[in-house]
């Protein structure tokens, strides 16, 4: 990930705000799909390339083609052979007559993802390791594709501040950047967060979000693998690729808090550690946070995550107001009480219509700023847990912290140190040295 040119120093958390959260639930509400599904520009087909072969990657690829018709996958690439092998069998298997990869539209190494958005496409899956991200936005974005980014977008202030700057430039272009946080497309969601914003549980002051559970995935180190391809293939356990499970999966929960609230924090202080997953193999993240988040109008939301085997698993949100409380997504209770009796949809599914609908109507969702908000409010929860200081908004945004190697090649690199609070600083350069 190499995204320096598209730095902005000085820039203010007035002037980070692009984005309303009462205008995105009006577009997603606008767009909720029907079991008649129509579009205003005809039955253009959707053309799509798919940019990381991985699990989430595969089964994004499902749910676009799942979403509306006319829906193609034409090309695929991933940085391992084996693994867009495996997945390029599963997608022909599942999606029949809609998969139209071929041998010559699927790509292999550092560069596929060049060559994937360069194909007959014009609607992008960006599914690779979080890490590579804002390289990859960028690159396409200036190639004109419209685009769905899985979350989170970025795991450093540099890469938050590309995606910034990329997302500018796509609105200019007309382009539709959608990301894979499900629950803004979720009817459920959008319902509760209406309410909210229209007053129903008075003014948010406190909550809680959690994203506690066991452990995840591990591939065994191979003795042919080298350090980078170790590390890529285990992208879970370096925080250079995936922001550390607080950026990576958490996200989604501090990204509801910033939407009951409307705004992002403006101050963190927490703790974490690695205490239970300290074998060498889990890299060097931690496997517990809980960090106090601070809003500007005095709100407190606890944000709590967890990998650990053998835990209770609660995945969840709890908003208290001066007039009741809410879970975020199917109940207010208080004296304007309320529960979602709508329609259920699978968000997953329905991320990917709202996208294309609103491309088909000319009127392409942009939710750039808005998921780079919600991971830089991750970021900086993470940082004031690996540095054990209170970090304001202002200072997680200007930061010139860029986690990414000086070179991608496969070869030698050493895993940096477990950050330790108290001597880990927010300035850093993981890989200052040259690969």
């Amino acid at each position: 990930m190499v995204t320096n040119e598209n730095t902005q120093a000085g820039v203010t958390r007035r002037d980070f705000i692009k984005t309303s959260a009462a205008a995105s639930i009006g577009l997603s509400a606008g767009l909720m799909a029907t079991s008649n599904f129509a579009y205003a520009a005809g039955s253009d087909t959707i053309k799509v390339g798919l940019v990381g072969t991985g699990g989430r990657g595969t089964g994004a690829a499902v749910n676009a083609v799942e979403s509306a018709p006319g829906v193609e996958i034409v090309a695929m690439g991933d940085l391992f052979e084996d693994r867009l092998a495996r997945s390029r069998k599963d997608l022909s298997e599942k999606l029949g007559a809609a998969y139209k990869v071929t041998d010559n539209t699927a790509f292999v190494g550092w560069d596929a993802y060049k060559q994937v958005i360069d194909s007959d496409v014009n609607y992008v899956i960006l599914a690779a390791p979080p890490g590579f991200r804002p390289m990859h936005v960028k690159y396409a974005v200036e190639k004109g594709k419209h685009l769905f980014i899985e979350k989170p977008v970025a795991v450093d202030p540099v890469g938050v501040r590309s995606i910034m700057a990329s997302s500018d430039l796509a609105k200019q272009k007309g382009l539709g950047i959608v990301a894979g946080t499900q629950r803004r497309h979720d009817p459920k969601y959008i319902a509760a967060m209406e309410r909210i914003h229209n007053g129903a549980m008075g003014e948010v002051l406190a909550g809680q979000v959690y994203w506690n559970q066991g452990g995840l995935w591990n591939h065994d180190r191979k003795p042919e693998w080298t350090d980078m391809e170790w590390q890529v293939r285990n992208w879970l356990y370096f925080t250079w690729l995936s922001g550390d499970h607080i950026v990576e999966q958490h996200v989604h929960n501090i990204d509801v808090a910033n939407w009951a609230l409307q705004s992002h924090p403006i101050r963190a202080n927490g703790v974490g550690g690695r205490q239970v997953r300290t074998d060498p193999k889990y890299g060097h993240i931690y496997d517990h946070f809980a960090v106090e988040l601070e809003y500007p109008n005095g709100a407190r939301i606890l944000s709590m995550c967890r990998q650990q085997d053998g835990t209770t698993r609660f995945v969840g949100e709890y908003f208290i107001g001066t007039l009741g409380t809410s879970d975020g997504n199917t109940w207010i209770r208080g004296q304007n009480a309320w529960r979602y009796e709508g329609q259920t949809v699978n968000p997953y599914v329905q991320e990917h219509t709202d996208l294309i609908e609103s491309i088909r109507a000319g009127k392409p969702l942009n939710e750039g700023h808005q998921i780079a908000e919600s991971v830089l409010s991750a970021i900086l929860a993470r940082e004031a847990a690996y540095t054990g200081q209170a970090i304001t908004w202002d200072e997680i945004l200007n930061s010139d912290q860029d986690l990414s190697p000086k070179t991608l090649a496969f070869g030698e690199m050493p895993v940096p140190p477990v950050a330790q609070p108290g001597i880990t600083k927010l300035s850093r350069d993981l890989y200052a040295h040259s690969l």
